[in-house]
C-alpha cells in the first residue's frame, strides 16, 4: 500500500467517526429545557424562588368589573338630583275602615273643606301605626281628573305624612314623590284646594298612597277624593 493510499484511508475513517458522533447529538429546537423547581417554589425565568418570598413573581387576581348599568358592589344607587324620593319604612297593621271609624268619620268634613265638589274614590285606607311605620294602597287615576288625599291620625299620633308615588318605580332608584303634604300635625292633606293633584297623562295609571306616622303611634286613616 502506498503512502498516499494510507493517508486517504485514515481520512475516510476519521470522517466516518465524526458522522457517527453527530447522529447521537440531540437536535436543537431553540426552546430552553424545562426547569423543575422543588415543591413550593416557582421558576421566575432565572431562578427557582419560594412562593411569597421578596422578588417572587405572582399573578394578581383579575379585577371584577360590574355589568353595565349596575352599581358597584357596596354602593347605593343615587337619586336624580332635584327629585324628591320616598323610602318606605316598616309596614303598619292594616285595619278595616269600619274598625277605624273614629278616624274615618273625621275625614268627611275635612274632605268637604279641602276638596269641595270632589267625590270619594273607593274605601278609606286605615291602619294601626307604630312610630316610623308606613301603609300603602294603590289608586287608579284618570285623564283630566284632579285628586286630593285627606288623612287623619288619632291621638297619640302627632304627625301624619302622606305622599303620592308611582305604583311602578324606576328600577334601581328610590320611588319618586309626585306630591306630598307639607304640614306637621295629625292631619295631612295632599292636593289641597285650589292646587289638587292633576293627572296629566292621556291614559289612566296607578299611583300609590303612602301613609307614614313619623311622630307618635295609633290609628290613622286616609281617603282619596276625585274631581
Amino acid at each position: 500500500m502506498s503512502r498516499y493510499t494510507s493517508i486517504s484511508f485514515l481520512l475516510l475513517s476519521s470522517l466516518g467517526l465524526l458522522a457517527a458522533c453527530g447522529e447521537d447529538k440531540p437536535a436543537e429546537t431553540g426552546q430552553p429545557a424545562a426547569v423543575q423547581c422543588p415543591p413550593g417554589q416557582i421558576y421566575d425565568g432565572r431562578l427557582c424562588q419560594t412562593v411569597g418570598a421578596p422578588g417572587a413573581t405572582t399573578t394578581a387576581p383579575a379585577a371584577t368589573v360590574p355589568p353595565a348599568g349596575t352599581a358597584a358592589p357596596g354602593t347605593v344607587p343615587t337619586a336624580i338630583p332635584g327629585l324628591a324620593t320616598t323610602a318606605s319604612g316598616p309596614t303598619a297593621q292594616a285595619l278595616d275602615p269600619t274598625a277605624a271609624q273614629a278616624a274615618t268619620q273625621l275625614i268627611t268634613p275635612l274632605g268637604a273643606q279641602h276638596a269641595p265638589g270632589a267625590k270619594a274614590v273607593g274605601s278609606a285606607i286605615a291602619g294601626n301605626f307604630q312610630q316610623g311605620q308606613t301603609l300603602e294602597a294603590q289608586v287608579q287615576m284618570n285623564p283630566g281628573k284632579c285628586y286630593t288625599v285627606v288623612g287623619v291620625g288619632l291621638p297619640p299620633v302627632t304627625n301624619l305624612d302622606i305622599s303620592l308615588v308611582p305604583a311602578l318605580p324606576i328600577p334601581g332608584l328610590p320611588a319618586a314623590t309626585m306630591a306630598a303634604d307639607n304640614t306637621v300635625g295629625s292631619t295631612a292633606i295632599v292636593g289641597d284646594k285650589p292646587n289638587c293633584f292633576k293627572w296629566a297623562f292621556p291614559m289612566s295609571g296607578m299611583m300609590k298612597v303612602v301613609m307614614t306616622v313619623s311622630q307618635g303611634s295609633g290609628v290613622a286613616a286616609a281617603q282619596v277624593f276625585e274631581k
